[in-house]
């Protein structure tokens, strides 16, 4: 038996046209904003699945690791594993978001010169898909999934920049309409990165809207950030928690060659995975967020990279 997650659509958010198999619009529409009622996701809740790495404190991947290694504690109580597996090379469904408001001009180039890098590092060719979302005043869609990494890297070499700035709202679109699509959820690997100075300015969707629904959608997000200053902004804060609370990783470069290394051990650490599954005790249905912590037993040495925790359904 698998989770599923059913949408909650409301006004601004119903089912999209282009789902019922008409031609798919350049640009997202504009979403209305939304009351925390309308804009609740469902996900009906008979297992909880995880997908995470374990490396070691000079971050070196651990494998070879079994079910009787790992424990699950939810609301302090220890959960039973029902499901466990060591997954390698899952296909990866990748989602590129990249910044084209007016604050990032003069570093447009260094964006899609990052961008371009980590497709290429990360991506494998007819098995891999990827995803080009650009946003300043919108969000908009430069290149549906394809599994040829030189049409994302065309669609990101198009890109111009001017406008405000809209990441929120490009988060939501990328995991709800695209990054989601691919089921059952265990068979694909997901994870975006943003290539950004995480400065918001005209999202209608809230930073822990989108948080929630790359978390509904088990997103992992990684941020290169834009900023070339050695003092820490309110968007590099932004970047840090969004990455951290979906178990992933932001990076502070000043130029792509800086990259290079950490392009390569996303790439890796995104295909050694455990995944593991399990119904919660007691099983609830208050539709909040449930904080999980998933260690290896008896291991302090080891760090366990996952997601916090899962939304319940409300019933």
């Amino acid at each position: 038996m698998k989770a599923w997650v059913a949408l909650v659509a409301a006004g601004a958010l119903a089912v999209a046209p282009w789902a019922a198999g008409q031609k798919p619009p350049t640009t997202p529409a504009k979403p209305a904003p939304q009351s925390d009622e309308q804009t609740r996701i469902t996900v009906d809740v008979t297992r909880v699945n995880f997908l995470y790495t374990v490396k070691d404190k000079k971050a070196r991947f651990v494998t070879g690791l079994t079910k009787d290694d790992f424990e699950v504690i939810e609301n302090k109580r220890p959960q039973t594993v029902l499901e466990f597996a060591a997954e390698t090379d899952l296909p990866l469904r990748l989602a590129v978001l990249i910044d084209t408001s007016g604050s990032v001009r003069e570093r447009l180039r260094f964006e899609q010169d990052a961008a371009s890098e980590f497709i290429n590092t990360v991506m494998h060719p007819r098995i891999d898909k990827a995803l080009v979302v650009s946003f300043d005043t919108e969000a908009e869609l430069r290149s549906e999934l394809v599994d040829d990494p030189e049409l994302a890297n065309s669609a990101i070499r198009d890109l111009r920049a001017g406008g405000g700035t809209a990441m929120y709202d490009a988060i939501y679109f990328a995991c709800r309409d695209k990054l989601s699509q691919d089921q059952p959820m265990h068979k694909f690997r997901r994870a975006m990165v943003i290539v950004s100075d995480g400065d918001d300015n005209y999202s209608h969707y809230t930073r822990d809207q989108a948080l929630e629904r790359a978390l509904k959608d088990e997103v992992v997000i990684y941020a290169i950030s834009t900023n070339i200053s050695r003092l820490e902004t309110d968007g590099d804060k932004v970047l840090k928690y969004l990455t951290k609370e979906t178990g992933g990783r932001a990076f502070f470069p000043f130029k792509v060659e800086d990259m290079e290394a950490s392009f390569v051990d996303i790439a890796n650490e995104l295909r050694h995975q455990y995944n593991l599954s399990y119904r919660p005790e007691p099983l609830s249905t208050d539709g909040l967020f449930h904080p999980v912590e998933l260690r290896v037993k008896g291991r302090k040495d080891l760090i366990v990279l996952v997601r916090p925790g899962y939304y319940a359904p409300k019933l």
